[in-house]
């Protein structure tokens, strides 16, 4: 007697938006579908969360991820391979006072320096 074949599951591609705890992550699948009146290409995101089992990936890498048992109360979908890593060298979350001081507003904008004057004849 033959061994029974698994079904396929079902893969997908994505990039890890955040680490939610140790061995699991979220990942972003974006995808474009168009507007069932307008039928304007709209972006849309779905948002899952996946399990991680070597804490190898980081926020910014594009993985591929497969379904699978339920691992917990969310996590139905596990990494299969890293498919690009990040850009950045250390995943860093920035605070609110970090992207204030870089943002230029109007009370921390340098003023304008005076227009040279013309010469006079």
């Amino acid at each position: 007697m033959s061994t029974p074949t698994r079904n396929p599951r079902k893969t997908l591609l994505g990039f890890v938006t955040s680490r939610s705890g140790d061995k699991s992550v979220k990942v972003t699948i974006a995808y474009k579908t168009p507007h069932p009146l307008y039928h304007k290409v709209v972006n849309r995101q779905t948002v899952v969360h996946a399990h991680d089992g070597k804490n190898e990936t980081k926020p910014g890498d594009k993985v591929e991820i497969m379904e699978t048992r339920p691992i917990s109360r969310l996590k139905r979908w596990r990494i299969v391979r890293m498919v690009e890593q990040a850009v950045t060298t250390d995943a860093v979350a920035i605070t609110e006072a970090d992207v204030a001081a870089r943002v230029p507003t109007k009370l921390t904008r340098p003023e304008p320096a005076p227009a040279p004057a013309a010469p006079t004849a």
